[in-house]
């Protein structure tokens, strides 16, 4: 059963961090997408400064989380394999639900539609999690939690927890894209598997390539639009949060297509590619 948290109170930013601070997954997921369906009705504090209670993000007694160096990889040839890749992207897919929330509640001052964005955000990662967690489960004899894992995305949402141009640029619009190029590359390895597991991971995974491809267009938008507000050159000021903050370099081959679905310019592209 999905669980049934209590939250509270009729104003958007301190529900998404109240969402945030859930710990138990299968509350947090049902809460954020609870939270999305609402959203509509909810008003919003603007500008309202928020203080968490607890430190951030909530999140579950496991997975252990170990640094991404001692995480193990497998082949996806076993079954084994292809529960810990699963799992893998489970977890990525549970940090974006609170990465999303950390956006909507921690950034005041900004237009309505940006809070409504990454609260859809929030509730697509929820069902990305859910579709996951419910292939381990079923496929594959497995759960959320049963294997190690890392908090490499959260670690960049700290860094850039006070510069919503640098979070703009860097989760979203980097740790986020590179999703985007790392995903065929996995459904190829799975439907070279060829197992009905297998087909049915690349089937989950199309969804969520598509979804994600929304998601770093919001980012790239976000990003842009705080630029043109500020004065800064979007290229170069990338370049200069990039160096600033240790960000990682997009891994060859670039999906071209999806990046660029995504907003991406062909002077960011070049950027990318080239340096």
């Amino acid at each position: 059963m999905w669980g049934k948290p209590r939250i509270v109170g009729m104003e958007l930013r301190q529900r998404a961090l109240q969402v945030l601070c859930l710990t138990d997954p299968e509350q947090k997921s049902t809460a954020a997408l609870d939270l999305q369906a609402q959203a509509a009705t909810l008003s919003i504090a603007f500008d309202a400064a928020l203080t968490p209670n607890q430190p951030l993000p909530g999140h579950p007694v496991r997975p252990e989380l170990r640094h991404h160096t001692a995480v193990a990889r497998r082949s996806p040839a076993t079954a084994e394999g292809r529960a810990v890749l699963v799992h893998a992207i489970a977890h990525i897919e549970f940090n974006a639900i609170n990465l999303a929330l950390d956006a909507v509640w921690r950034f005041p001052g900004m237009p309505r539609q940006f809070y409504l964005d990454w609260l859809r955000v929030a509730g697509e990662e929820a069902r990305h999690f859910r579709l996951l967690q419910g292939h381990l489960r079923t496929h594959l004899g497995h759960d959320y939690g049963d294997f190690p894992a890392h908090q490499g995305l959260w670690s960049m949402c700290e860094k850039t927890a006070h510069d919503i141009v640098a979070r703009m640029a860097l989760v979203p619009r980097t740790l986020e894209a590179r999703g985007l190029d790392a995903t065929p590359l996995i459904q190829h390895k799975l439907r070279n598997v060829g197992t009905p597991d297998a087909l049915a991971a690349v089937d989950i995974l199309h969804v969520i390539l598509r979804e994600e491809v929304g998601h770093v267009a919001i980012g790239n938008h976000w990003y842009g639009w705080l630029c043109e507000r500020e004065g800064l050159d979007p290229v170069a000021h990338y370049a200069v949060l990039v160096q600033r903050h240790e960000a990682p370099r997009p891994k060859p081959p670039l999906n071209e297509a999806a990046r660029r679905a995504a907003g991406f310019t062909e002077a960011e592209m070049l950027w990318l590619q080239h340096g």
